[in-house]
């Protein structure tokens, strides 16, 4: 183990990781081809939600755990619909130690097929990537999951934890497939202390890698409905009962209301971990976020980042607004839908309570669209993360491992409700435009070099936390 490592894993509160070794070795070529083949036809496998079909993903998985010899479970999820379906399989160890989870989604978001200059659900491999919709979000790192469970059990690493494979349905639209999980079979869980799923971030900017990037907390979507109602009339005869008016005045108030700054752990370490990587001034304001925010000249250096503006406060954006459907026509009533995203430590009923009182118009009324996921934030000072150090280290020693915080939603929320601590971990080293490109955008894809960069990166991590 390298100085840096030792150093580190002791700074996060523990002794340096001890890896299991292979009674068999491995040829990460071959396993880094196979894994390739496998991803381009798990592509192929169209699991657009709607409607899902993911239990074809689902059988996909069960033949390729089979062939290991790996028993896997394929679980009812009736309430989704018709052809859904979660996956649930163990690699077995001594037992010594509580369980590792590896969770993906089956599901992949619709596609616009004239905007594709391949076809999405071939699975093609050109120019050295594989193409297809699912390729980054999150198919790609399933699979690498997956091949990496095999290698373990290849390779005949003595494990002392269960590694726990979970693949479910519907994260793309409501995380259905996780919540079925975790209230029918949360015994097939009580055993699990760590989980690894989307979340991660390993950023690579002009070719080279900034940091790698774990995510151990993320905001929480708090989407509000604001109806007004009124009187429908001719819109030649303006009347003081058009809901429209009103309901413009209270999106006015929650449009320009600017909400608190506030820095949580991970964040604070993230700013500090970046640092490095900029001139002065700007190097000691990220050192210290919290002292610079009280600074006007680097709280709107800062705060100019739409990125780093929405991990230091709770956000809050306007979209859907809807009226009349004819301009001629004064409706009956005029509603607006607004995204809010909470940091993880704030309570719903506060905020929402702040925001009736800037409206403070009794005649707006409000609506939670779906009841908001459990808050996550989990703790660095485990077993695990310093795996991830080390195996992160050993592939470049000069990117540093943070914990960025994720602004949209995943799965991870479900389980860290059970106690499970819970990371986001992305397997792949992606250049920023290409991750803005493909996640949820046209021609997804990810490169040859990186499924098998991933397989190799996750297995070690999982080697090392035994």
């Amino acid at each position: 183990m390298r100085l840096s490592h030792y150093c580190a894993a002791l700074l996060l509160g523990g002794a340096p990781v001890l890896a299991q070794a292979p009674t068999r070795p491995l040829d990460w070529d071959s396993l880094a081809a196979e894994s390739v083949r496998n991803l381009s036809a798990y592509l192929a496998i169209n699991t657009s939600n709607p409607p899902g079909n993911e239990l074809a993903g689902a059988r996909f998985f069960e033949r390729l755990l089979a062939r290991e010899g790996i028993e896997a479970q394929i679980l009812d999820t009736a309430e989704l619909g018709p052809g859904r379906a979660n996956l649930y399989a163990r690699l077995r160890s001594s037992g010594a130690k509580k369980a590792v989870a590896l969770v993906n989604h089956l599901d992949v978001v619709p596609v616009m097929r004239q905007f594709w200059s391949v076809d999405p659900f071939a699975g093609l491999v050109q120019d050295g990537y594989v193409w297809g919709r699912g390729a980054l979000d999150m198919k790609g790192e399933g699979m690498v999951q997956l091949m990496a469970l095999i290698a373990l059990k290849r390779s005949g690493v003595a494990l002392d934890r269960d590694i726990v494979f979970i693949a479910n349905a519907d994260e793309e639209i409501s995380g259905g497939g996780a919540a079925v999980f975790v209230q029918r079979h949360a015994d097939l869980l009580k055993d699990v202390e760590f989980l690894m799923t989307e979340g991660g971030d390993n950023l690579v900017a002009d070719g080279r890698l900034a940091y790698f990037g774990v995510g151990v907390a993320e905001k929480r979507a708090f989407w509000q409905r604001i109806t007004v109602h009124g009187i429908p009339s001719h819109g030649s005869r303006p009347t003081k009962q058009n809901p429209v008016p009103r309901l413009v005045d209270a999106l006015a108030r929650i449009g320009h209301y600017e909400t608190a700054l506030h820095v949580t752990p991970g964040v604070a370490k993230y700013f500090r971990d970046i640092a490095p990587q900029y001139p002065a001034p700007q190097r000691g304001w990220l050192s210290d976020i919290a002292s610079a925010l009280a600074d006007s000249s680097a709280r709107a250096w800062v705060t100019d980042n739409v990125y780093w503006n929405a991990i230091l406060r709770n956000t809050i954006s306007l979209t859907v607004l809807t009226g009349s459907n004819k301009t001629n026509v004064i409706p009956a009533e005029a509603s607006a839908e607004i995204d809010i995203r909470l940091l993880p430590d704030q309570d719903t009923a506060t905020v929402r309570a702040e925001l009736v009182r800037l409206v403070a118009d009794t005649a707006v009324h409000w609506q939670t669209l779906f009841p908001p996921k459990p808050p996550l934030d989990s703790p660095i000072e485990t077993d695990l993360f310093r795996a991830i150090v080390r195996a992160a280290g050993e592939r470049d020693p000069a990117a540093r491992v943070t914990t960025p915080m994720l602004t949209g939603a995943t799965d991870r929320p479900f389980y860290r409700a059970l106690g499970i601590v819970t990371y986001g971990f992305d397997p792949f080293k992606v250049e920023k435009a290409d991750a803005q490109r493909g996640v949820h955008g046209n021609d997804e894809r990810v490169s040859v070099a990186n499924v098998g960069f991933g397989v190799r990166y996750l297995y070690d991590v999982l080697r090392y936390a035994q």
